[in-house]
């Protein structure tokens, strides 16, 4: 599978000629949804979502079944549901938003599981119950700190991990999230820039 990141929380999946975007918002490059077959926003903040570049798309979107996203048609999922998009294999987990304060935001966030090792969290850090190859793991949010990315990692176990959710950090604050995560956890972890594959 290869796996581009583009800015902030998109990521792009291709296997055989099949391609599954993730979380293409606002922030992130138009070039990220070229030969799309599907995409899996994880909830409705548009830093996740471009509800005007994907009502044209004309692929299928997969978001939460209690997301408020007008003016776009979406295929329901709920916690707990696998399904296929684009060929892929996705279980959705979780199924909320970390707060930030008080409560707020509390709207639904699935996180996916794409065959069985590639996790996308969106903004929760729901730790699934299978293992994982390949985490993306929040480097920077207003409902997170450092501490608990770490936390994060470390519970999951993964293989390898590669930053998302990181359009906020400026390089300086970026090279310290990225020395904290390296040094941190016990996986193969590697920052990838925006338009960067493997």
């Amino acid at each position: 599978m290869r796996i581009t990141k583009y800015t902030h929380a998109c990521v792009r999946l291709e296997h055989e000629g099949r391609v599954l975007v993730i979380d293409p918002g606002t922030w992130s490059e138009p070039a990220a949804l070229i030969g799309a077959d599907a995409v899996l926003v994880t909830h409705e903040h548009a830093d996740h979502i471009d509800v005007l570049r994907l009502a044209g798309l004309g692929v299928p979107v997969y978001a939460p079944a209690d997301a408020d996203i007008p003016r776009l048609e979406t295929m329901g999922v709920s916690s707990g549901t696998e399904f296929t998009a684009a060929g892929f294999r996705v279980r959705a987990v979780g199924g909320r938003h970390a707060f930030i304060h008080d409560g707020e935001p509390d709207c639904a966030n699935l996180g996916y599981v794409v065959d069985e090792s590639v996790y996308h969290p969106g903004d929760s850090l729901h730790v699934p119950e299978q293992p994982i190859e390949t985490l993306l793991v929040p480097a920077q949010g207003s409902w997170m700190k450092m501490a608990e990315a770490i936390d994060f990692m470390n519970a999951i176990e993964p293989q390898r991990a590669f930053p998302i959710h990181d359009a906020q950090l400026n390089d300086r604050g970026l090279n310290s999230v990225n020395v904290w995560l390296a040094e941190s956890t016990d996986c193969d972890y590697r920052f990838l820039a925006p338009g960067e594959s493997l």
